[in-house]
């Protein structure tokens, strides 16, 4: 996938393992930014319901392809209804996830060929990339104390897949420099949007 010239918009997706502190981040971005704020998934009504089906913890069974296929399918009605529209007019989007999340969890996690996974999004998203993806990182400790309530499918999973996720993740962020900063996502919800928003001033020159 490659960015794709939209002015002066610029497309920044946050990414990371579950209790890494995304979305608080990408709500304080959006906002710093006056920038669209969306998520993957459900940021659609065919989003919402297949968030749903995703993260109940009744779905049980659900073949890694099928859930693939599922994270596609929010994908590309997300990128047409509400990302490209909102960079064609103007307007910064902030994403709480994107196409990473689906190489991580689908890819590193569920065991399936990262490169297909890979396609597949990028077939959705009709090429579509952000130009900026902010990976943040916390402990497994710090992750564990931050999901105090009841967990979804994903939340749900042994300490062994979310290892993988959380390796590939990393994988994701070292074979594209260019594109993703590495974030410590531990203290307080200002000291990390400050680290958040000093990447972002340097990487694309906003919030100076």
């Amino acid at each position: 996938m490659t960015a794709e010239p939209f002015g002066t918009a610029r497309f920044i997706a946050f990414e990371g393992g579950e209790g890494c502190g995304k979305s608080t981040q990408a709500r304080r971005l959006a906002t710093r930014l006056d920038a669209v704020l969306t998520r993957e998934p459900g940021g659609t009504a065919l989003g919402v319901r297949l968030r749903e089906l995703l993260l109940d913890p009744q779905t049980v069974e659900l073949a890694p392809r099928a859930e693939a296929l599922l994270m596609a399918a929010d994908r590309a009605q997300h990128v047409a209804e509400v990302v490209r529209p909102a960079l064609a007019d103007g307007r910064h989007v902030v994403s709480d996830r994107f196409a990473g999340s689906s190489l991580a969890y689908q890819g590193f996690g569920r065991g399936l060929a990262v490169e297909e996974v890979a396609h597949l999004s990028d077939w959705a998203s009709v090429g579509l990339a952000p130009d900026l993806v902010i990976l943040l990182v916390v402990s497994s400790d710090v992750a564990r104390a931050r999901l105090a309530r009841q967990l979804d499918r994903f939340e749900q999973e042994d300490p062994g897949f979310h290892q993988r996720v959380a390796d590939g993740f990393t994988a994701l962020a070292a074979a594209d420099p260019d594109r993703w900063v590495v974030i410590d996502g531990y203290g307080s919800v200002d000291e990390v949007a400050d680290r958040v928003g000093d990447a972002v001033a340097q990487r694309l020159q906003l919030l100076r």
